[in-house]
């Protein structure tokens, strides 16, 4: 079991027999291959809805492109405090806008709290030359505490853009996964509530390097192009991409590796809620785990089959699609025993019924009492 991010996974098989596939001849470069002309006839008919998309190698590209095209040099962006783009990403939007500001506004459990920022936007209306304007609003779909916005808590921060003159942004890089735990249609957790523009992702749920910038307002995308060119992000063999999209997007593959990812994230969560002093600190809505803890201390006496590590549980557990089933044989999954109070948790193989450790990466720092 690797409890790690999910950037730390591999890519799916699938995806790497299409790389495969592309690789054995020479195409077009820079969007003019066949499999590139098909990018945005497949996502307007998954978005239900004609759109303009671009593909970027990576998520930071996505995001900060993307805003840079609804809001600029003298533009503010509402985020919420913790939001990627806003701390994660080393200024990359407030470079590729030309100096666009973030404003972020607090809200429990990753989500931006309407009330606070409907609160913000009416104090900061109205014209000012000597300040920023208002430019835009940004929301994470899963979020950075791993919860979702249901499609009416989008549709209330959609209306208070609109209502301000603000442009929404969603940064999908979970997209999948939120799309998957909701049970709704992209679209219902896009336009429809009224998102402008969407950071597409896929390297985080088995791609190797594919994200698309996807404009249900074409109009927006008009110098997208240029953008691209200027950051470096407009990479020649564009086929490669375009390959790991279609084929993501083909047989229900990204809801299929999102669900199992999911699905192992509420197990993990429900396993480490159980462990003494662990406080589960987000809902489990999607793959990430967020676990904080009290201090556990070391019993004198180690038994020959009982093993300590080390893990800092106060670091997100991201799932990805290989995380958690796979124990050596298809099929073999987790389960806990029910250890008398203040005794170590047990991990065993479903099948087999025997103890199993748990490969724990040793930097991490806190008590884990494996029997």
């Amino acid at each position: 079991m690797w409890l790690r991010s999910d950037n730390a996974a591999g890519v799916s098989d699938e995806i790497l027999a299409a790389l495969v596939a592309c690789n054995t001849s020479v195409a077009a470069p820079y969007g003019d291959d066949e499999l590139s002309r098909q990018i945005d006839a497949r996502l307007s008919a998954l978005f239900e809805k004609p759109v303009v998309s671009y593909m970027v190698p990576s998520g930071t590209a996505a995001n900060a492109l993307a805003l840079a095209s609804i809001a600029g040099p003298f533009d503010m962006i509402v985020c919420h405090q913790d939001a990627h783009a806003f701390g994660s990403e080393c200024g990359a939007t407030d470079m590729f806008s030309g100096g666009a500001r973030f404003k972020p506004v607090p809200g429990a459990h990753g989500r931006i709290d309407a009330a606070v920022a409907a609160d913000m936007l009416a104090g900061m209306a109205g014209p000012r030359d000597n300040t920023y304007r208002l430019g835009a609003l940004t929301v994470t779909q899963l979020t950075e505490a791993g919860t979702l916005y249901r499609p009416a808590d989008l549709a209330v921060l959609g209306a208070l853009a609109r209502k301000h003159g603000l442009r929404v942004h969603m940064d999908g890089a979970r997209f999948a996964n939120a799309l998957t735990a909701l049970h709704v249609h992209p679209a219902d957790i896009t336009w429809r509530t009224g998102v402008d523009v969407l950071s597409f992702g896929a390297t985080k749920n088995g791609a190797m390097y594919a994200d698309a910038v996807v404009f249900f307002d074409p109009a927006l995308a008009e110098n997208f192009k240029r953008r691209q060119k200027r950051s470096g992000h407009d990479l020649s063999k564009t086929r490669f991409m375009a390959a790991q999209l279609l084929r993501y997007l083909e047989d229900d593959l990204w809801l299929r590796n999102a669900r199992h990812a999911n699905a192992v994230a509420r197990e993990l969560g429900e396993l480490l809620a159980r462990v003494p002093g662990a406080e589960i600190l987000h809902p489990v809505e999607g793959n990430i785990v967020f676990v904080g803890h009290r201090v556990l201390t070391a019993p004198k006496e180690r038994s020959p089959c009982q093993i300590e590590r080390d893990i800092d549980l106060t670091t997100p557990i991201d799932v990805s699609r290989r995380t958690g089933v796979h124990l050596g044989l298809p099929g073999d999954r987790l389960k806990i025993t029910d250890p008398a109070p203040g005794s170590p948790l047990v991990w065993v193989n479903a099948q087999s019924g025997q103890p199993w450790f748990p490969a724990i990466d040793p930097d991490w720092r806190l008590l884990w009492k494996v029997q």
